[in-house]
């Protein structure tokens, strides 16, 4: 056939990994033509992934979801690069074709039949990890820009700028401890105004920017996992109808059944011995010669 049978997004299979947790992707496959098709899924790790459901029909111009679900890893594999793939067959079925009626001898190439396969690869992806943030304290101790703004927050008179010790045994404390000397207590003292000077810089606003990324990345991921929860109960609610109605039809046939079997059996207990009409009509005409034999 010229025209592909199935249409797959998307293309490849990503997984949000993280070590002993599940992560699941969710599969659309779409029928174009005016047939109807059956899918079967495959994949080189049976034991790693879990597939529903693997085979189906899709009729035409439909759409149909199936969920891949990737068991915990207790170990990441080397660099993140996973070598598993999934294998997706489909071939045209007659029309009404149902689950029930879908083989394995569908999807053999040994009788000629055109068999489409698309192969998807595997891809993890990395959690988003949150930005470590370093003590600002820290930071300025090492920071050799600190030595200049000393020199600015120095007034012409030589009279160092230096802020009330009510506020600098407040704020200095938690900092290592500084040699008990005037020029040390100096230092201590002008060390918090660059504290304070430090929460307007630019770098503060990009860390909160990406922290709300790393949110909503996780949020989405969460979402994604919901929803293919979701279509995993919508199909199992699906199924229970399925054979709720499968067993509806076979309690109706037994019904009928049952019915067929009492009247045969009515019919073979009237054929059996004589009429009741007969009888009576026997009796009447037995007394009425006796009585006229013997007045």
């Amino acid at each position: 056939m010229t025209t592909e049978l199935l249409q797959i997004e998307p293309a490849d299979l990503r997984f949000l990994f993280e070590l002993k947790k599940q992560s699941s992707c969710l599969v659309q496959l779409r029928n174009a033509t005016h047939h109807y098709i059956a899918f079967k899924v495959k994949t080189t790790s049976p034991k790693k992934y879990c597939v529903r459901p693997n085979i189906g029909i899709i009729k035409p111009n439909q759409k149909s979801d199936f969920t891949v679900t990737m068991q915990a890893q207790r170990t990441a594999p080397p660099d993140m690069q996973c070598k598993d793939k999934f294998l997706i067959q489909s071939t045209v079925v007659p029309f009404g074709t149902t689950e029930d009626d879908i083989t394995s001898d569908m999807f053999a190439k040994d009788n000629g039949k055109y068999i489409e396969e698309k192969k998807l690869r595997v891809i993890l992806i990395s959690p988003p990890s949150s930005p470590v943030l370093l003590p600002v304290n820290a930071d300025m101790k090492h920071d050799p820009s600190n030595e200049i703004n000393v020199q600015k927050d120095r007034v012409p008179s030589g009279v160092e700028n230096i802020p009330p010790p009510r506020r600098v045994s407040e704020e200095v404390k938690g900092l290592e401890t500084a040699q008990d000397t005037k020029e040390g207590r100096a230092d201590e003292d002008i060390v918090p105004r660059q504290v304070e000077n430090v929460g307007d810089m630019k770098p503060a606003k990009g860390d909160v920017e990406l922290n709300l990324t790393n949110e909503s990345e996780e949020s989405k991921s969460k979402l994604s996992i919901m929803d293919s929860k979701l279509r995993e109960a919508e199909v199992t609610i699906r199924t229970l109808n399925e054979e709720r109605r499968r067993n509806t039809q076979e309690k109706d046939l037994l019904k009928k059944e049952l019915e067929v079997l009492k009247r045969k059996m009515n019919t073979k207990g009237v054929r059996s011995g004589f009429p009741f009409l007969f009888v009576c009509m026997v009796a009447l005409i037995s007394v009425a010669v006796g009585y006229y034999i013997h007045p």
